[in-house]
C-alpha cells in the first residue's frame, strides 16, 4: 500500500513539474509576410532561437498591411515586414518601437517561357510592365495589401497606362499561391526572389526581369509598443528582434540556400560574410 501511495505521489510530482515546464515556455507572437514564411527561412531559423530561449514562436503569415494592423491592435508581440513607407508610418504613429533592419533581397518579374509580351531581359521594370499591359497579357496581382502588392502598385504608377487592362487580376492570395496561379494561367507576376527560388523548380514560369534598383526589397523587425497594450510579451519580442539581428542570426540568414542560391542577405551586421 505504501509503495502504491509513493508511486502515486511521484507520478503527481512529475505531472506537476511537466505542467510547470510547459507554462514556463514563453510564447512569442510574430506577424510576418507570406514571402518570409513560404521561403522556408523561418523553419530553419526559429528552432535555433526557440531552443536557446526556451520559447515558442507562433508565426502568423499574412500580408504586410495585415501584419501591421495586427501590431496596431496588439494582437501580436512583434512584426517583420517589407514595406518601408508603411513601416515608417507604423512607428511614427507610436504603434511600433525599435525598428531594426534584418535582411534584404529583391523583387523580380516572372512569366511564361514564351514571353508573349516580350519583356525578357529588360532592365527597366516600368517598361516591362507597360509592355504587359499593352499586350493585354494576364498579370496576376496579390491584391492583398502585402509589401509585394504595395511595391507592385507603386511600379504600375510609374507606367503611362497603369494597371487598367482587362487581363489584370487581383486575387487576394499569398505569394506562393499567386505563383501557382500565374503558372496555371500562363501569366506574369511580381514576386520576391526568396519565394521565387523556393517555388521555381515546381513551376513552368521563368525569371524575365531583374536588376532594376527600384526592385530592392528590405525587411525590418519592429516590436509592438507595450505602452499601448496589456499582456504583450515584450521580453520575448526584444529577444527575437535581437537574435534576428545578432551575428548568429545574420549568419544563418546568409547561409540559407535553396539549390545553392541565397534567398536573403542579412543587413543588420555588415561584417557578416556569406559562405
Amino acid at each position: 500500500m505504501k509503495k502504491w501511495i509513493a508511486a502515486a505521489i511521484s507520478t503527481t510530482i512529475l505531472a506537476t513539474s511537466s505542467v510547470t515546464a510547459v507554462a514556463e515556455e514563453q510564447i512569442i507572437r510574430l506577424a510576418t509576410t507570406t514571402s518570409t514564411y513560404n521561403s522556408g527561412l523561418l523553419d530553419k531559423l526559429l528552432p535555433v532561437f526557440e531552443k536557446k530561449h526556451d520559447a515558442k514562436v507562433q508565426v502568423i503569415a499574412v500580408g504586410t498591411g495585415k501584419a501591421l494592423r495586427m501590431g496596431q491592435a496588439g494582437d501580436v508581440d512583434v512584426v517583420m515586414t517589407h514595406a518601408p513607407k508603411s513601416e515608417q508610418k507604423f512607428v511614427a504613429k507610436g504603434f511600433g518601437i525599435n525598428p531594426q533592419s534584418v535582411m534584404y533581397n529583391d523583387f523580380v518579374l516572372v512569366g511564361p517561357e514564351a514571353d508573349p509580351a516580350g519583356i525578357k531581359g529588360k532592365s527597366d521594370v516600368s517598361s516591362a510592365l507597360a509592355a504587359i499591359a499593352a499586350a493585354d497579357e494576364s498579370f496576376i496581382s496579390r491584391g492583398d495589401d502585402s509589401g509585394t502588392h504595395k511595391k507592385e502598385l507603386s511600379l504600375w504608377k510609374s507606367t503611362s497606362q497603369g494597371k487598367a487592362f482587362s487581363n489584370y487580376k487581383e486575387v487576394g492570395q499569398g505569394m506562393g499561391k499567386v505563383l501557382q496561379m500565374a503558372d496555371e494561367l500562363n501569366g506574369y507576376t511580381l514576386t520576391d526572389r526568396g519565394t521565387w527560388l523556393a517555388y521555381e523548380s515546381r513551376l513552368q514560369l521563368k525569371l524575365l526581369v531583374e536588376g532594376d534598383k527600384r526592385l530592392f526589397n528590405p525587411y525590418q523587425i519592429i516590436q509592438v509598443n507595450p505602452q499601448l497594450h496589456n499582456g504583450l510579451n515584450t521580453k520575448g519580442a526584444v529577444q527575437l528582434s535581437d537574435w534576428f539581428t545578432s551575428t548568429e542570426g545574420q549568419q544563418m540568414i546568409n547561409d540559407f540556400r535553396i539549390n545553392g542560391k541565397a534567398l536573403f542577405h542579412g543587413s543588420a551586421q555588415p561584417a557578416v560574410a556569406e559562405k
